[in-house]
């Protein structure tokens, strides 16, 4: 267990010294300043649409470092002497979850916050909000991790890897949004999909890995 607990610590530290948690922050932030001036002022249009656009935001803000999350380790051969030391490709990959929603979804529920502002979000719909990142980011951190772990093996994966998530995330953005309506379906049938996409994920993630060491 102190072996995962300082691959999780190592991970988180070098994403916020390396800048790792400052980008999907400034690129969530850029997207809820950004899309005022596109619809124009129009208050009540941006409180209905804003919710929707900063959960596509944080989707794509967790999609950034994806190419990054693995495949530093697996070329310095990180991942082989974590599993000379016991640990399994499942365990590693669960490892990578959580020290990847440290680095990007406690700051971006903080980003949320200046991000409904400029949106003209209300305080029911930022709480509301709030309440479904929280579900929800382990969730997209989890695919994030998955992706990592399909492509690590390949060279230049940015723009497949976006291809390969997108799809994959549609559910947890479609509930994520449904959230904001007010109705508790929306934010149980949230819990239940990341759920099963936090149990999934580690096993599916340590397939890849082993198949792309083989």
């Amino acid at each position: 267990m102190s072996l995962l607990a300082a691959v999780i610590w190592r991970d988180v530290a070098r994403s916020y010294r390396g800048g790792g948690v400052a980008l999907p922050v400034i690129f969530f932030l850029l997207v809820a300043t950004l899309y005022p001036f596109a619809i124009g002022p129009d208050g009540p249009l941006l409180a209905r649409t804003g919710g929707g656009i900063l959960w596509m935001a944080a989707l794509l803000a967790a999609l950034l470092p994806v190419d990054r999350l693995l495949s530093g380790d697996v070329e310095a051969g990180v991942l082989d002497q974590l599993a000379l030391r016991g640990l399994s490709t499942e365990a590693i990959a669960a490892a990578k979850i959580m020290s990847h929603w440290l680095a990007f979804g406690p700051p971006l529920m903080l980003a949320a916050i200046p991000a409904a502002g400029l949106m003209q979000i209300d305080r029911a719909t930022l709480i509301a909000l709030e309440l479904g990142l929280a579900i929800g980011t382990p969730a997209l951190a989890a695919l994030a991790v998955l992706i990592a772990a399909i492509t690590s093996s390949l060279k230049a994966t940015s723009a497949l890897a976006g291809l390969l998530l997108l799809p994959l995330a549609i559910p947890v953005l479609i509930f994520g949004a449904g959230t904001l309506s007010g109705a508790g379906g929306g934010l149980k049938l949230l819990a239940a999909t990341a759920l099963f996409i936090l149990a999934l994920t580690p096993f599916a993630a340590g397939a890849a890995l082993r198949i792309g060491r083989t």
